[in-house]
């Protein structure tokens, strides 16, 4: 079913919190297909820089890469399409941390990470646009990690069209990022949904807890903190 086409069914959407391997992306590649294949879902969303860790000196992926062919596959296999994380490289030389729309034709870019932590801002330059996802008739705006901490950001996703707010992020375990999640959803009377990592990462220490939030703020469905965590639920 092609991205954008209106249908009256729920959106079934898995949130994965897979076990990364730093800096390999191969492997990783192979995490992220076998997961788009076994989840049941038409959306799968994975962490922010699934693809290499929270590895800040990972080369940089381009959409043409080879490697993400096996998800394209597993997305044309699965009727599915899935969010990942990657540092991108584009045409002009700069370095993003992204968001790659995979389906089961090709490999685009989703999404650019906004907000910026230190060191991130060392090598990657901040994305300029806040992004609505239109996938089978439900507009979802797309947040990477610090982005989903801001409420203006959150704010101006909404206004940019979007009734529904998908977030991946590698969130620490003292993090208060289940409060955030419930004030996006109730501050805009909306589903929210969250991928968040497991486990060691890089130099990070991560939560899990990769979830959903109904619009009144309560959790419709969450994972614990295990790497290897899918979660599957249907938005209405």
């Amino acid at each position: 079913m092609p991205v954008g086409q209106l249908v009256e069914e729920a959106l079934r959407i898995a949130v994965a919190q897979p076990a990364v391997v730093a800096y390999d992306v191969a492997a990783n590649v192979a995490t992220h297909a076998k997961i788009v294949r076994t989840a049941g879902a038409r959306l799968v969303v994975f962490p922010e820089l699934s693809l290499t860790g929270y590895n800040l000196d990972a080369p940089a992926l381009t959409c043409d890469d080879p490697r993400l062919v096996q998800i394209v596959a597993a997305c044309a296999d699965a009727d599915a399409v899935a969010l990942v994380g990657a540092p991108l490289a584009d045409a002009d030389g700069h370095a993003y941390i992204a968001t790659l729309l995979v389906d089961g034709e090709s490999v685009t870019v989703a999404y650019r990470k906004i907000h910026l932590h230190p060191p991130e801002d060392e090598r990657f330059t901040p994305g300029d646009e806040h992004v609505v996802l239109d996938l089978d008739g439900r507009r979802l705006g797309l947040a990477i990690c610090r982005d989903a901490s801001l409420a203006e950001h959150a704010a101006a996703t909404v206004t940019a069209g979007a009734d529904a707010y998908v977030a991946s992020t590698l969130n620490s375990p003292t993090d208060p990022r289940d409060a955030r999640m419930h004030a996006r959803a109730i501050t805009h009377r909306m589903h929210v949904v969250l991928s968040c990592g497991a486990g060691p990462d890089g130099p990070l220490l991560t939560a899990g807890g990769s979830g959903f939030w109904a619009p009144d703020g309560t959790v419709i469905a969450q994972a614990g903190a295990t790497p290897g965590e899918v979660v599957v639920t249907d938005l209405p």
